[in-house]
């Protein structure tokens, strides 16, 4: 990958690219009760990434609540004298920012669930923080990973906010308490004032719940001019009309001045299948846009892998490698989960070429990530019907 535009935050290193294994592990119900991690209503991603949550906790000696707790046991919750002392976080820098950012110094209005972001593992609020927060902490790192991703728009990161709305509730804009998972303030190339404007999901299925439909919703879909036909009834479903939301917000905070120039990116998990058809039907939504206008906000998708990827060439390799073991690293649930149908094996093969994917474009040298061989084989003492609710529609 080329970085002679990038900011370097430390010595000079060799670019890697992550490898992402081809497809999604399948887990079969026996092996989420061995971990722990049955839910009859996960998706098989979500089933995946919540076996990889409980793999990272045990790793870093972290309990799960117990059934009374939470009512019911699943391993990929945090117990709560863990939750109180951030061990969500992935250091403690992350969670004093969590802690400012989310709680104490949050927006007036602003959704945020404690709960959910403190011993929820599969959250993507918390993901949000973990991959975000390094880089609101150092700016200079931000620049660098920001010139890498979106080269074309972003000279230099001044600071991040985290869950942002222009307006909530004001009828200038939507009238609702839509807001931004991340909002990157930057400067482009050519010297203006913009933001990055960022949703990011995790395990979230994409399904909704949608928002109660709004008449001001009609008004701005024309407003905006962003889509082909603003009529559609694809704009208004599940999967869709969140990003949509978001999408008009970052346009009418251009068209009322509060930036010069903005820009709306998506980024999910490469196998998240779900989240990333929704960014590519979203995307086939959206009319073309003048290359000599430069007060319209596009729209980009991106893997949450790329920004891994962007994290360690900029030159922050200890936070690309925790969040990469943290949340991108399946090949270890492959391996866990052939543990326990497939016990007396030596040991799963790594994937070929033929199936194994890297995780961002480029030619840089690739590493394999080696899976932890000490499988822990403990009995589960129950298992869950059903997930947190906010966790479903959200992540």
């Amino acid at each position: 990958m080329n970085t002679s535009n990038s900011v370097q935050t430390g010595p000079e290193q060799s670019a890697r690219t992550f490898t992402q294994i081809s497809r999604t592990p399948f887990i079969s119900d026996a092996v989420a009760k061995h971990y722990d991690s049955h839910c009859s209503i996960d998706s098989r991603f979500r089933r995946a990434a919540r076996i990889l949550q409980i793999l990272w906790m045990r790793d870093q000696g972290i309990p799960n609540a117990a059934v009374e707790e939470r009512g019911a046991h699943l391993g990929s919750y945090l117990r709560a004298d863990a939750a109180e002392s951030g061990r969500n976080f992935i250091s403690p820098q992350v969670h004093l920012l969590a802690l400012r950012e989310f709680l104490l110094l949050r927006e007036e209005d602003a959704a945020v669930d404690e709960d959910r972001l403190m011993t929820n593992t599969l959250t993507s609020m918390c993901l949000v923080a973990n991959a975000f927060g390094p880089l609101a902490l150092d700016t200079q790192l931000a620049t660098a990973v920001f010139r890498q991703m979106l080269p074309e728009f972003v000279h230099s990161v001044e600071r991040i906010a985290f869950e942002h709305s222009p307006g909530r509730r004001d009828d200038r804009f939507l009238a609702d308490r839509s807001a931004f998972d991340v909002a990157v303030h930057i400067t482009t190339p050519d010297g203006e004032a913009g933001i990055v404007y960022a949703e990011v999901k995790y395990s979230e299925e994409m399904a909704g719940p949608v928002a109660r439909w709004r008449e001001r919703y009609d008004q701005a879909l024309k407003e905006v001019r962003l889509y082909k036909n603003p009529e559609s009834a694809i704009l208004r479903s599940p999967p869709i009309e969140q990003l949509m939301r978001e999408h008009m917000l970052a346009q009418l905070s251009v068209d009322h001045g509060l930036t010069s120039r903005a820009m709306f990116i998506g980024i999910a998990p490469r196998l998240n299948r779900r989240a990333d058809a929704a960014f590519r039907v979203y995307a086939n939504e959206l009319a073309p846009i003048d290359s000599d206008d430069p007060t319209r906000v596009r729209f980009q998708h991106f893997t949450l892998e790329k920004l891994i990827d962007a994290i360690d060439v900029a030159g922050d390799r200890e936070t690309a490698d925790q969040l990469w073991k943290r949340y991108c690293d399946f090949q270890r649930v492959y391996d866990a989960a052939l543990a326990v149908i497939a016990p007396k094996a030596r040991g799963s093969e790594p994937p070929n070429s033929a199936t194994a994917t890297p995780a961002a474009d480029g030619k840089s040298k690739t590493r394999s990530r080696k899976a932890d061989s000490r499988i822990k084989r403990t009995h589960p003492d129950g298992q869950a019907g059903v997930s947190d609710p906010a966790e479903a529609s959200n992540g």
